[in-house]
């Protein structure tokens, strides 16, 4: 039986296949879940389709059954919660946190020499005849949370990167509103993710305090990179796992999760490493720095 407070949850994008550093993430939202009897859900994050690989999705649920994952419930899908973002978002508009923004990257960048916005739409009415985004306006002061392998983190979101963007100039809503939400509504208790998303933390918790949402106990995993040092994705030509030998990368990523899986497992079967890895997971065993990275092995 499923333990009352945990629920974990792992959340692709549908924009490439899934590969090394994805299972990283799987498995260990995985296994913590599944260590502390608690559910895991799947849910996909499907809310900018031009971006999509036609196919994708189906292949999610089929790559993640051969490599051992059993998620709770139903998959679900960000495309189908359109209207519980907008409801967020009208509420924040309710509470004054929110307002329009013409600004383009371009525009911030000749303003600022930054990517960081500097509140040229909060102080001014947006310039006319342009499409609106939609920006969160956050407090300053320091916003503090700990997170369970990186330790106690502190950001001025205000000094750091200024207020972001909850709904984009072509009218889709961005990540950071639409997880936030998902997270809330499916109870999610605890996020086991990549270090890439540490920073993306604090603008989660400035929106879950607004909403009035409970915030989640965070573990941020170091992201797997390629032999330049850069993060494994599309956009780096990672390449996509292969279903014919799931144990042996469910091994290597025990190993570079530093669970320090026994030698004879590496020919075991991806049940008998699953077992193995709920009944021997040791969270605390992960390196306690989002700057040291965990190479793809060879």
């Amino acid at each position: 039986m499923a333990a009352a407070n945990y629920i974990g949850r792992f959340a692709p994008s549908p924009t490439g296949a899934l590969h090394f550093g994805s299972l990283l993430a799987a498995l260990a939202s995985y296994l913590d879940a599944r260590a502390h009897n608690g559910q895991w859900l799947l849910r996909i994050e499907d809310l900018d389709p031009a971006r999509e690989q036609p196919g994708i999705k189906a292949d999610f649920a089929r790559v993640l059954d051969a490599f051992g994952f059993e998620w709770d419930g139903p998959i679900s899908y960000q495309s189908d919660r359109l209207t519980l973002y907008t409801s967020a978002l009208h509420q924040l508009h309710e509470q004054h946190r929110t307002y329009p923004c013409s600004c383009s990257r371009k525009e911030i960048q000749q303003r600022t020499g930054t990517h960081q916005y500097d509140g040229h739409c909060f102080n001014q009415l947006p310039k006319a005849n342009r499409k609106l985004a939609t920006r969160l306006h956050c407090t300053s002061g320091a916003l503090c949370f700990h997170d369970r392998i990186q330790g106690t983190r502190c950001h001025d979101l205000q000094q750091e990167s200024g207020d972001f963007i909850l709904r984009r100039r072509d009218g889709l809503i961005a990540y950071q509103l639409a997880v936030v939400v998902d997270d809330y509504l499916q109870g999610i208790t605890h996020v086991v993710r990549g270090c890439d998303l540490l920073n993306e933390t604090p603008r989660q918790i400035q929106l879950q305090n607004y909403l009035d949402y409970p915030s989640p106990c965070y573990a941020h995993i170091p992201v797997a990179t390629n032999p330049m040092g850069q993060k494994l994705s599309k956009q780096t030509g990672a390449t996509a796992l292969d279903i014919t030998q799931p144990s042996q990368q469910l091994f290597r990523a025990l190993q570079q999760l530093h669970q320090s899986p026994p030698e004879e497992l590496q020919r075991a079967d991806v049940n008998t490493l699953i077992s193995w890895a709920i009944q021997n997971w040791q969270c605390h065993n992960i390196p306690a720095t989002e700057k040291k990275t965990a190479p793809l092995p060879e």
